[in-house]
Formats: structure tokens, sequence, C-alpha cells
């Protein structure tokens, strides 16, 4: 699944893969609005709001696997690309939070 405005060469996996490789060890960045992520969020993610990024994204691993997440996956695939133009290893989770709920997967609600 590739999320709207994402470009096809970024590399993009799904909420299965995603629940995977943060389990084994990945950080899991959501970079939605803090009122966003306060509402529902997946447990244990880091919250580096997007429009905080640009100044803020030299705070993160460059020795980890970064999972990038957002809503729908298209502000995430943008943060990614920007990450990945920096060196970091950092994959997308394509359809976002929206399709990691439809895959079934817990997620925190306040």
């Amino acid at each position: 699944m590739t999320s709207p405005d994402v470009p096809a060469e970024l590399p993009e996996i799904e909420p299965h893969e995603a629940h995977r490789r943060i389990a084994a060890g990945a950080l899991h960045v959501d970079v939605r609005e803090p009122d966003e992520f306060a509402r529902v969020r997946i447990e244990g993610a880091t919250l580096l709001p997007l429009s905080e990024f640009s100044n803020r994204f030299e705070e993160l691993p460059h020795d980890r696997e970064i999972v990038v997440s957002c809503r729908s996956g298209a502000r995430s695939g943008r943060a990614t690309a920007f990450l990945r133009e920096r060196g970091y290893d950092a994959v997308n989770l394509g359809g976002g939070i929206l399709a990691w709920e439809e895959e079934g997967l817990s997620v925190e609600r306040d």
C-alpha cells in the first residue's frame, strides 16, 4: 500500500511489518501534532511533530532503524525522505495509524 504524496522509491512497510520491526528494536517516531497524538497513538511511539522536525531531527539516533508514522502515511513519508537524505535508516509506515488500526493492531487512546 503506497500512501498518497509519497515517492514510490521511498521504503514503506505494512503495519504488521512495522510492528515486528518496532518489537525488534526499531525506534518508532510519530510526526503528527501533539493534539492528534494525545487522542490516539501507537504504544511506545516517540512524538516529534512535523512542525518541529527540521529543528529537532538530530535528536534521533543514527545507529537504529526508525519507523516513521502519521495519520495516513503522507506526512511521515515526507519525514522519512528527509531523514534518508541525511543518512538515517528510516522507513515509512504505509497508511499510517489508520492502516495500523485497520489491521487490528493495538493503540492507546485518551
